[in-house]
Parts: structure tokens; C-alpha cells; sequence
């Protein structure tokens, strides 16, 4: 018999998929999607529910209704590309500076989800490829009646330290229509709830699925004591690695005159993060690895090279609003920060006034406990607790970029229900910065990150 002819065999076919499927339910988890072989044994064998109702039976000799064959085609494409975004692959585009030079402004990824297992969607009825806002008509993107509880597919492994990780924002429960891309606890701290929901609002509530998607490097897994030294990242006292996207901000000092625009180019720095100051004379703010400091300390009219470090008392008179756990009880700042333990699951730690700031939203929002103070005594779902076990694995994530990154130093631990996968590959790359075509990063495209 023919390849041909067999491809074509309704029995044959019928097996091939019914494998596939069943390779799926196996790692679904969930045996009542067996009754699915049920609709696939009459797509392929028996045929009696005419299951794609949009598709015309053609008489012999019939002219096809183009419009009916581009019905099919779409309805097809719609359901194989949501199947691999919800399971595999889901594209996404760096939207800031945080993790500049490691992942640039304009750098569009695909996002691995099946490495750390994916999550089984919260919100499952929802307009197809739209992550949680309608395009042009504006509105949310999914009825948030349908709720699914948290649950997580097989990976092929765990979150490890020094990961690139896309996850869902943990302050993203909660965004200001007028502003949704600032934090609202912030601005809460700042101003007050009610003055920010008057002047920022109405307010929208999502899921965990439905939130905004970052990308950071994991700095630190759960169990991992962690301490930020002038800078410098300690993880269970062990100094990082020293990533070449990795950079902190320097002053740099010159005779008055300004580094070469050519070697700023070729060294790749965000134009938008370069500031020169003619009082200094020299630069406040230039952003550079370990690496390109040796190098600036080497040109002729550069006099001095001094690495920028936020000490206590900070910069900012509000760093305590800005600094997770925001309490002036710890005097931390972004470059010295710490030390910390990141919550494990299973671990249990002893419960104080002092250190509640510090898992507090863990309680409440992540593993959804209701917490109350009263008299000086913490009360969890109405018992007094001196102890708490954390349910859940959390990270501690960090941007490349470190003085120009809002990350775990500002909003806390990252749960492990709300990690999405980690970035795979650059499939195409743009500056803003250049006309077309030389705005496209041809050196970055299909980069494996």
C-alpha cells in the first residue's frame, strides 16, 4: 500500500490522533477528557455530527464557497495557535529597560512554557490570543465568572537561580484603568487608596493568568537567603556570577569633554539612560557591566569612575514606600538590601510583628488567608498564630538592569502559581532609536536566549 493511501486512511488517522490525545490527557491529569476519543472515533470513523457546522458538503461538480473555505482555515488556525499558547509557546516583547543588555527594548521572544510545566488557564473562556485586554475596543478580555483553581502541568524542571523567567505581576491583581501600567499599591502607599482610585480609577481586578507578564532573572529560590551589598548580589553568602548583561549605574568624571558617541554606540547603551552633566563635568548616570568599567577607566579624558550605591538613609525621603517590605523597621535600600529568606513550601517560620511586613501579602493574597493584628497578636482565619508553614515555593527576581528595574526589591516574592515560563529565543529585534531599515538588530534575530 501507498504512503499516500495510508495517510489518507480514516482507521489510520483515527489511531494517530487518538495517540496524541491520549499523550496529552496523561500529562492533562485529568482522565474525564477520555470521553474525547468518543469525538474523535466519529470525526474519523463514524461520522454522524457534523462538528465543523460551518463547512459546506460539496455536490460533484460544485463551485467552493471561498469565503466557507476561509471560515475553516481561520477557525483551524485559531484553535492549533491557542492549544501552543496555552501549553508551549506564547510570543511576547520586552517593553522596558530592566533587563537591558541581557533583553533589549524591542527584542521579541517566544516564551517556553512547557520547560517549567504550564499552567492550566484560571480564566479558560476568553478571546482567543488576547492575554487580558480587548484590542481597539478596549475592555477585558475574558469572563472572569469561569474560574479554574491553580494548577501546573509537568515540566522538565524546576525554576534554578540565575533563570531568565517570565511570570504574571504580583502587584497586577489590581490596575488603574487611567494608568494600568504603574502600580497601584504604590500609589496607594503614596497618596492613599481613596484619592488614588478617585483620580487613577475605576479599578480592575484580575486573576493570576490575566495580569501583565515581566521578564526578570531569578536571583534566588525558595529556601535561599539572599543580600544585596553595595550592589552586589550574595546568594547564601555566595557572590552572583558575573553575566555580561548584568550593570549598575556609574558617575563617571571627565576633562569636560564627552566619551566618543561611537564607542557608546558599539558598547550597546540605552541612549535614554545616559546622563551628562556639564557641572560635573562628566556623566551621573552611565550604565555599565564589570567588564566595559575597565574599559571606561582606560580612555584618555575620563578622570575618575565611581559605581553610584543607594546607603542608608536613601536617596529618596520615600524609599521606605518604595523598598519591599516598606517599613521603616528595615533600613534597606536597592543597593544594599537585605538579608532576606525566600519563603519554601512546607517550611515553617516563627510569626512576629517584625518580620509580618515581610510575608504579610504572602498570607493574604497568595495563599489566601484571612490575617488580622489585634492587641498586638496575629490571628490567621481567626486563631492566633505564632507560626505559619508557607504553602506554596517563591523567587526572588531581579532585572539585569539594576538601577533601572522595578523588581522583587519593590514589590516582594514572586509565587511560584505565578511563573509563566522562561524566554527561548529572540525571533526578530528593533531599536527605536534608527530609521527603518537599520533600526532592525540583525545580529539578534533567532538568538537563543
Amino acid at each position: 500500500m501507498k504512503r499516500s493511501s495510508i495517510l489518507r486512511n480514516k482507521w489510520f488517522r483515527f489511531i494517530l490522533w487518538t495517540i496524541l490525545y491520549l499523550l496529552w490527557v496523561v500529562w492533562f491529569d485529568n482522565y474525564w477528557y477520555l470521553l474525547g476519543i468518543a469525538v474523535l472515533f466519529d470525526i474519523f470513523i463514524a461520522k454522524k455530527v457534523k462538528w465543523a457546522f460551518w463547512k459546506k458538503n460539496y455536490k460533484p461538480g460544485e463551485k467552493k464557497n471561498v469565503w466557507l473555505e476561509w471560515l475553516d482555515a481561520i477557525v483551524f488556525a485559531l484553535i492549533v495557535s491557542s492549544f501552543i499558547k496555552v501549553f508551549f509557546f506564547e510570543s511576547y516583547v520586552i517593553p522596558t529597560s530592566s533587563m537591558e543588555r541581557s533583553l533589549m527594548i524591542g527584542d521579541y521572544l517566544f516564551v517556553n512554557k512547557y520547560k517549567f510545566g504550564p499552567r492550566v488557564p484560571e480564566t479558560p473562556i476568553a478571546f482567543p490570543l488576547v492575554h487580558n485586554r480587548m484590542p481597539v475596543i478596549g475592555g477585558e478580555s475574558y469572563l472572569s465568572s469561569v474560574r479554574n483553581p491553580y494548577r501546573r502541568l509537568k515540566g522538565i524542571r524546576e525554576v534554578q537561580r540565575d533563570d531568565k523567567v517570565v511570570f504574571s505581576f504580583p502587584n497586577g491583581d489590581t490596575v488603574l484603568s487611567q494608568m494600568p501600567e504603574v502600580d497601584y499599591y504604590y500609589y496607594v502607599r503614596m497618596y492613599g487608596r481613596e484619592y488614588t482610585q478617585r483620580t487613577y480609577g475605576p479599578i480592575i481586578v484580575r486573576p493570576d493568568d490575566r495580569k501583565d507578564n515581566y521578564v526578570k532573572r531569578c536571583v534566588a529560590i525558595a529556601g535561599d537567603s539572599l543580600e544585596v551589598v553595595n550592589g552586589k548580589v550574595f546568594v547564601n553568602g555566595i557572590a552572583q556570577k558575573n553575566y555580561p548583561g548584568i550593570q549598575n549605574s556609574y558617575t563617571v568624571y571627565t576633562n569636560g569633554t564627552k566619551i566618543n558617541p561611537k564607542l557608546i554606540e558599539e558598547m550597546g547603551l540605552n541612549p535614554d539612560e545616559i546622563l551628562y552633566d556639564n557641572t560635573l563635568p562628566g556623566y551621573s548616570y552611565l550604565p555599565l557591566n564589570e567588564d566595559e568599567v575597565e574599559k571606561i577607566k582606560t580612555l584618555g579624558n575620563v578622570q575618575d569612575v565611581r559605581q553610584n550605591v543607594d546607603v542608608y538613609p536613601p536617596d529618596f525621603p520615600d524609599s521606605p514606600l518604595m523598598i519591599f517590605p516598606f517599613s521603616e523597621n528595615f533600613k534597606w535600600t536597592k543597593d544594599n538590601y537585605g538579608p532576606i529568606w525566600i519563603p519554601k513550601a512546607g517550611a515553617t517560620v516563627d510569626l512576629t510583628l517584625e518580620n509580618l511586613p515581610l510575608y504579610q501579602r504572602v498570607i493574604t493574597s497568595y495563599e489566601h488567608k484571612k490575617l488580622d493584628v489585634k492587641d498586638g497578636k496575629i490571628f490567621i482565619d481567626g486563631k492566633e498564630a505564632l507560626k505559619y508553614t508557607f504553602e506554596m515555593n517563591y523567587y526572588f527576581m531581579m532585572g539585569d538592569n539594576r538601577h533601572n528595574s522595578l523588581d522583587s526589591r519593590y514589590w516582594g516574592f514572586v509565587p511560584e502559581s505565578h511563573i509563566v515560563g522562561t524566554p527561548s529565543i529572540i525571533w526578530f529585534s528593533k531599536t527605536n532609536y534608527q530609521p527603518f531599515p537599520k533600526n532592525i538588530r540583525w545580529n539578534r534575530i533567532f538568538k537563543f536566549v
